[in-house]
């Protein structure tokens, strides 16, 4: 309820033309392809409301060189806490204190929280806490209006939940950036905070949609994307000098799959995902993940049921390879 009720506030106010929501939570509220539990919204403020100076009326905002792009990202980087705190903190506070809703506030940062009263316990895993957290180094696009609505909507009787109509960055876009970031988690062997086996979980669910095919297919929004990680996201693999070449990974070159301790510690992180109850139906084995994306590449499962987890691991990258979609 707290995720539709924030979004609600946020776009109806001016605030919301200039934002896009986006990351899984939105492939759950807008798009219905993905059932688990998240209390975190990504929103992307527009580059270019927040820096028209630096990124001007240019459709894809990116800096022209290396240079360029080190000046937009501590300019946003000093702008967007204070927009959080000047801008969206206000809007949010003055709507609980409208309908005398029982919860409270706090900002650190670029991230704003909504910490409201748990009617459950869990293992903490999941805090009863909404968690907006802005992001403002690219445009969000491409992007639609979508209708969003509560999960209990219409089940209980006599009771109105709130409905939101947010800007949602589209589907085959968040896929790539997940995909993406699953590439990144594969090249450099190690994970960056709880819940990333969520990336996981939710490229399955794109791909059993057909969404992931379409984004496979859509070679433009694909080398967007490149584009946009190479020059804002740059990293390096796990030998700490190679770069990872998002060009590379959307052409043909994709790991789905992490090998020897990384999977093992993504596992790991799956099963706190899954004893925690985020996932709203029943939970498929992690090792189902594996298979199933195994397949998607073309493997034989019997054939991967046989391998050690760093051969399917290179299997899928050579018959990636091999592909090139």
């Amino acid at each position: 309820m707290w995720v539709v009720w924030a979004l609600a506030a946020l776009y109806g106010s001016p605030l919301g033309e200039h934002l896009v929501f986006k990351g899984g939570t939105s492939l759950s509220k807008a798009y219905k392809v993905i059932r688990r539990f998240s209390e975190d919204v990504d929103l992307t403020y527009d580059i270019r409301a927040i820096a028209p100076d630096l990124a001007g009326a240019d459709g894809e905002a990116l800096p022209k060189t290396r240079s360029e792009e080190r000046r937009w990202s501590s300019e946003v980087r000093q702008r967007l806490p204070e927009w959080v705190a000047a801008s969206a903190q206000p809007v949010i506070a003055n709507a609980l204190a409208a309908e005398a809703l029982a919860a409270a506030i706090r900002v650190e940062g670029e991230k704003l929280f909504i910490d409201y009263e748990a009617t459950a316990r869990g293992s903490g895993y999941v805090a009863p806490s909404v968690t907006l957290e802005f992001g403002a180094r690219s445009t969000g696009e491409p992007a639609s209006l979508r209708d969003v609505i509560c999960d209990a909507s219409g089940l209980i009787e006599g009771v109105k939940f709130p409905t939101a109509r947010p800007r949602v960055m589209h589907a085959e876009r968040t896929f790539w950036e997940k995909a993406t970031a699953i590439h990144v988690f594969c090249m450099q062997e190690r994970l960056r905070g709880d819940r990333f086996a969520r990336h996981w979980h939710d490229v399955a669910r794109l791909d059993e949609a057909g969404i992931a095919a379409v984004a496979f297919a859509d070679r433009d929004l694909a080398r967007a994307v490149a584009r946009h990680k190479n020059m804002f996201f740059a990293e390096k693999a796990a030998d700490r000098g190679s770069p990872i070449d998002y060009a590379a990974a959307v052409g043909g070159g994709l790991r789905l799959v992490p090998a020897g301790e990384a999977l093992k510690v993504l596992e790991e992180d799956y099963v706190r995902m899954v004893e925690d109850g985020l996932l709203l139906e029943d939970a498929e084995p992690f090792e189902a993940l594996i298979v199933g994306w195994s397949q998607f590449m073309g493997l034989p499962v019997i054939e991967i049921q046989r391998l050690s987890c760093c051969k399917i691991s290179g299997l899928i990258h050579n018959l990636w390879n091999w592909r090139r979609v």
